[in-house]
């Protein structure tokens, strides 16, 4: 099976609908409505991404879509998808601008100062908290978290897998004092 670098994780199945097997998508994007055409969606079991097809779909809220899926026609089938997570493959993704990223396109980065042009680390994990995302970075063997917002941002280089950041003062040498 392919990595899980080609597919993203578009969000969960969050609740039953109906008698009919039908079931809730809770959609997890900026911009919900990029999804409402779903023909199918990948779930995660046994170590592969199965396909499920779907039959109809509709909006239920700006962020949930009411989904019938193919082979699922009772309340008891629809509850073996509940909770599981939902994704699609990376090529549905919308196109970003230059200095636009996926999350998941950034690991492996080299963070830069932006101010002083000197490497951090690298990025070994993105923590995505609602209103509050932050970069793990691995800086020679010390783990450090850097939050990612519109003020900390300056700029991307896809290319050479850079990205820079204006980190907060004080902020490396509060994981770093003590090494």
């Amino acid at each position: 099976m392919s990595s899980d670098k080609t597919y993203f994780e578009l969000g969960s199945i969050s609740r039953t609908y109906s008698f009919k097997g039908e079931v809730i998508l809770y959609i997890d994007a900026d911009d919900p409505s990029k999804y409402y055409q779903l023909n199918h969606i990948l779930i995660h079991l046994n170590e592969q991404y199965i396909p499920f097809f779907i039959e109809k779909a509709s909006i239920h809220k700006r962020n949930q879509l009411k989904l019938k899926i193919e082979g699922f026609n009772s309340d008891n089938e629809a509850q073996t998808l509940l909770k599981k997570k939902v994704f699609l493959s990376t090529d549905l993704l919308p196109k970003l601008g230059d200095q636009q990223f996926y999350y998941h396109e950034i690991e492996n980065f080299i963070v830069y100062d932006a101010d002083i042009k000197e490497k951090i680390g690298q990025i070994t994990n993105v923590i995505d908290h609602p209103g509050n995302t932050l970069l793990e970075i691995n800086a020679n063997e010390v783990e450090i978290l850097i939050p990612l917002n519109d003020k900390t941002f300056h700029q991307i280089d896809k290319v050479n897998k850079k990205i820079f950041l204006f980190i907060p003062e004080g902020l490396i040498e509060l994981y770093t004092e003590n090494e």
